[in-house]
């Protein structure tokens, strides 16, 4: 047998360079010997390199060789007349065609549903196309490893086996028995399996009639069995190469042999696992497939142009050793563990990071003909990167693209399957009618004003759920919440109608039924917008395949599984933009750097579980089965990983970034970073670029914001104040300011859980109820309570935690009542408006409860649902709303009350120690001011208050008493953070 003709080219060169310049010198005498090979590689992104090195060689023209992806489903188009055709062989059976991958799945979900029901264990169509995505993946590793089926038989009973990887296996079992039949009677076969005739075809061809030309695989690295076949036939053809990426060949014979497999020993004892994780790994089983030693592979002669010096391969390997070799860092040269070329950027945070990142590529690619690329498994620090760059005009080519599920076409799918699902609640139902793509063009305008006040209308707490849920909830409520809601009425009738099929077909339960609808609804609210772009036409090809195969997959689906089904299936679509960025920039994914090297690389993310990525957990087969049956351990995606990173290490010049922390938690740097740190004795730093980044924001010249004191005419300012409103201007001038002159509030959240004011208004509403209409019984306190809160809208857990304790306070409340009249005591107002002329303002005020005493005297009573103000602040003058009300009803300004008000309460709902209610008066005790003084004292304080702000010219300053103005409302608005605490709020400069 002929020596093989295998090569590497190290990783310190340009692989696809560096073939290009090899193949072209080989063919060099004959323009035409070039275009005449074929080169096999990996995939379609490794065709698109390897033709781009090429291109980059072609001066004065060339004709470029044949490059067919083995990956390819359609190989035997792909390598077309070479094999005179590959079907054209009387003996040999043509191939079937390949299943539709989502038709697969949906088969594969129904499958899988119709098993779990029958082993008592019913699952939801929507977790069933997710688990049979997960099984997809098992049972193609079983088909590319050629296991049978029929051996998980034989491990079912395994006994170290617990019982639900048993039922999981039993299951998967069962499943896999009817697969042959569903594809038999489709007449179709696996992907996978497919690959494999194709490739197992190819190979016996070329064994016995060589192609005419050379034949070169080149970057695959793959280890299953037919590929390493055909590799093993194209290394022995007359003109054929085997080209490997980075193959070492500098590491000793025993940390080669110490990566595995490893034979059983003759004891019969298990033999130790094979070292997965390691980079060579993969290629050293590859080349054992093959039947090819380490000692077989020749170095590739030629270099690539953007290359590093051969010193760093040997650092590259020694850095990467197997743990159990590590020790011998301390006792290499200097040489062979430096990595010259190589700095490294550790940053706080991944919006940092990304800064940085952009700063080095935007600096690289300001050289002319300079070029730089970052890799990153990290999509998210991709995207940001991108960002940044754009921020310059720089648009940096992707080539992972964008997941469907994030561009614009995608995120409209999940917003309708959203509102739907959750019953068109406020959120989500502002989400799909604010989007971007809804009603888009000369109509918009329109469309967007009537989705703000329809958001105006939404605020607080959720409405019913439903189309007329949301339309009673705007026709209903009290006075003041109608008059609010009542702009975003005729706007909703209009939109309703456009809504109405969705809610239909959601009370269905197929798939079929929910995307009908869903692409109904699209197309009525966007019209061709929802389709149109790279975006919309990968998600109507989506739409179209799933309602074509929907009547295979599981027979029922529930509607609130469709948003997360259509988001994992969007997922693992990639959309590209037609058009490609700057010529010099790219953004690379981990196979694309594996196969060529820009002027400057920068490998971001390198945090554990990032790169590497942690592995994924088989739900289908565990560790211990995986073993028994061949398959690759989870690890091995370590070892690829880790060989994309050895790859990339070989750039001439190198950045390695990663954040101390993530969006959650303090980080781990990856175990390629600590390798290196470890050999090298601490990576070098890189420092220019971070301070650049910190110095974009950092300004040259401060200016410090001094506090705000508006100051109007007193022409201007308000003749009115209302007795919840002195507290405020005292403490918080400011505040008072934008509330009651600029007349600025602040909007409740959408979707909001019920907030104190809520609560407060819902007791207040009771109690006003109780009072009017049943004459304050207290027998009749609770079934009113009861009765109103049922209809009021509110939070579930708002439901289940806050009125039983509201519940409490008020039978507290009741008995307290029975006690008050035993006593002579009356109620003879509530919920009652007033006003008086005094100070030369109009003081007004609603008072919650007037009490007439036994003596014929008043008590000012206001309900409270936390805690009642303290005596400090009593005794400050910080809480005057009790006195403020006992000065309207001393001078008459409550309608058909007269008395002296002596008496003031709070009656407070929270829980005081083991039970909840409690009564405290502002005045007396710890206050130091005297029942009798109160309603001088809160006079006083009004006239010193209106004096100073509403009939003087004191300007409204803000924060003057920031321990009673615990009101954040309008901190944004004064600017809090830019003057609070410096120097008393004295400013360095202007406004």
């Amino acid at each position: 047998m002929s020596r093989p003709a295998v090569f590497t080219i190290p990783a310190h060169r340009a692989f696809a360079d560096a073939l290009a310049a090899g193949l072209i010198a080989r063919h060099g005498p004959d323009p035409l010997g070039l275009a005449r090979t074929v080169v096999l590689v990996p995939n379609n992104r490794a065709a698109r390199a390897i033709s781009d090195a090429f291109v980059r060689r072609a001066e004065g023209g060339l004709l470029l060789p044949r490059l067919v992806a083995i990956g390819d489903p359609e190989l035997d188009e792909r390598l077309g007349g070479l094999l005179d055709p590959i079907d054209a062989d009387p003996e040999e059976e043509p191939i079937p065609p390949a299943i539709d991958p989502l038709e697969r799945q949906m088969i594969l979900a129904r499958l899988t549903a119709e098993a779990r029901q029958a082993a008592g264990d019913p699952i939801d169509g929507g977790e069933a196309i997710r688990l049979a995505g997960e099984l997809g993946r098992t049972l193609d590793q079983m088909l590319i490893e050629q296991i049978p089926a029929a051996r998980l038989r034989d491990l079912v009973a395994l006994p170290e086996l617990s019982e639900h990887w048993q039922r999981s296996l039993a299951m998967l079992d069962t499943i896999l028995t009817r697969w042959p039949a569903e594809l038999a009677a489709r007449g179709r076969i696996d992907l996978a399996e497919r690959r494999n005739r194709l490739l197992d075809r190819v190979a016996r061809r070329w064994r016995h009639r060589p192609p005419p030309g050379a034949v070169i695989a080149a970057g695959i690295s793959s280890t299953t069995p037919a590929v390493a076949r055909l590799l093993g036939v194209v290394a022995r053809l007359p003109e054929g190469m085997v080209v490997l990426p980075g193959l070492d060949t500098v590491s000793d014979e025993a940390e080669w042999r110490a990566l595995g497999p490893h034979e059983t020993g003759e004891d019969g004892a298990r033999p130790p696992r094979p070292v997965e994780s390691h980079p060579q790994y993969a290629l050293k089983r590859l080349l054992d497939r093959m039947d090819v030693g380490r000692g077989e592979v020749a170095t590739w002669r030629w270099g690539g142009g953007r290359d590093a010096r051969s010193v760093r391969a040997r650092a590259i390997a020694n850095a990467m050793a197997p743990a159990a070799f590590t020790d011998k860092w301390h006792r290499l040269p200097p040489a062979e563990r430096r990595l010259s070329g190589v700095r490294a950027i550790e940053l706080a945070n991944p919006a940092e990071e990304a800064q940085v990142i952009a700063l080095a590529l935007r600096e690289a690619i300001e050289t002319p003909g300079r070029t730089a690329a970052l890799v990153t498994p990290d999509r998210v620090l991709a995207r940001r990167v991108t960002a940044h760059l754009a921020r310059w005009g720089i648009v940096a080519d992707d080539s992972a693209g964008t997941p469907l599920s994030l561009t614009p076409a995608g995120t409209l799918l999940l917003a309708v399957a959203e509102a739907a699902a959750e019953g068109f609640a406020p959120v989500p139902l502002l989400a799909l009618l604010k989007h971007p793509l809804v009603r888009r063009g000369a109509a918009r305008g329109a469309w967007l004003d009537g989705a703000r006040r329809l958001d105006i209308a939404l605020r607080g707490p959720r409405p019913p759920a439903g189309l007329d849920g949301i339309a009673r909830y705007l026709r209903d409520g009290d006075g003041h919440a109608r008059r609010a809601r009542a702009p975003a009425i005729d706007w909703w009738d209009e939109v309703r109608p456009l809504l109405e099929p969705l809610e239909k077909a959601f009370s269905a339960r197929t798939l079929a039924e929910l995307l009908a609808a869903l692409r109904e609804t699209i197309s009525t609210l966007a019209d061709d917008a929802g389709w149109s772009g790279p975006d919309g036409r990968a998600a109507a090809d989506l739409v179209a395949e799933l309602e074509a195969w929907a009547p295979i997959g599981p027979a029922a689906f529930d509607p609130a599984g469709l948003a997360p089904t259509l988001r994992l299936l969007m997922d693992a679509v990639a959309v590209r933009p037609p058009q490609g960025g700057h010529p010099r920039l790219s953004i690379w994914g981990l196979l694309e750097a594996r196969l060529q090297h820009a002027d400057l690389m920068v490998l971001g993310g390198l945090n554990e579980g990032v790169w590497p990525a942690l592995p994924s957990p088989d739900p289908w087969l565990a560790p211990r089965i995986r073993a028994e049956l061949g398959l690759p351990g989870l690890e091995t995606r370590i070892g690829l990983s880790a060989h994309d990173f050895a790859m990339a290490l070989g750039a001439p010049e190198l950045i390695v970034t990663r954040a101390r922390r993530d969006a959650r938690a303090p980080t781990i740097a990856s175990r390629f970073w600590l390798r290196l740190e470890a050999m090298t004795g601490g990576i070098t730093r890189e420092h220019r670029l971070p301070n650049w980044a910190a110095a974009i924001d950092r300004p040259a010249d401060r200016r410090f914001i001094a506090r705000p004191e508006p100051a109007p005419p007193v022409a201007d300012r308000p003749n009115v104040i209302a007795v919840t409103r002195l507290d405020r201007l005292q403490a918080d001038p400011f505040a008072f300011y934008a509330d009651a002159m600029l007349r600025l509030r602040p909007l409740d959240a959408v979707d909001a859980d019920p907030t104190p004011a809520w609560r407060g208004t819902a007791v207040h509403a009771v109690f006003e109820a109780w009072m009017k209409q049943d004459d304050c019984d207290p027998d009749r306190l609770l079934p009113r309570a009861e009765a109103m809160l049922r209809d009021m809208a509110a939070h579930p857990v708002m439901q289940a935690l806050w009125e039983p304790r509201l519940i409490e306070a008020l039978r507290w409340v009741a008995d307290r009542m029975r006690e008050e009249r035993a006593q002579g005591r009356r109620p003879i107002a509530a919920e009652l408006d007033g006003r008086v002329e005094v100070a030369g303002i109009t003081l007004t005020g609603k008072v919650d409860r007037i009490d007439r005493l036994a003596d014929g005297t008043l008590a000012i009573v206001d309900y409270k649902t936390g805690k009642p103000p303290s005596a400090a602040q009593v005794e400050a003058g910080y809480a005057m709303q009790l006195g403020l009300l006992g000065l309207i009803a001393d001078r008459g300004g409550f309608d058909g009350i007269e008395g002296t008000p002596l008496a003031f309460e709070y009656w407070s709902l929270a829980k005081d120690r083991d039970a909840f209610g409690q009564v405290r008066s502002p005045v007396g005790g710890k206050s130091h001011v005297a029942p009798q003084d109160f309603v001088a004292h809160a006079a006083a304080i009004l006239a010193s208050a209106v004096e100073r702000w509403l009939t003087g010219t004191e300007p409204f300053t803000a924060k003057l008493a920031p321990e009673y103005s615990p009101y954040a409302d309008y901190d944004q608005l004064m600017r809090l953070d830019e003057w609070y605490g410096r120097g008393g709020g004295e400013a360095e400069g202007g406004r």
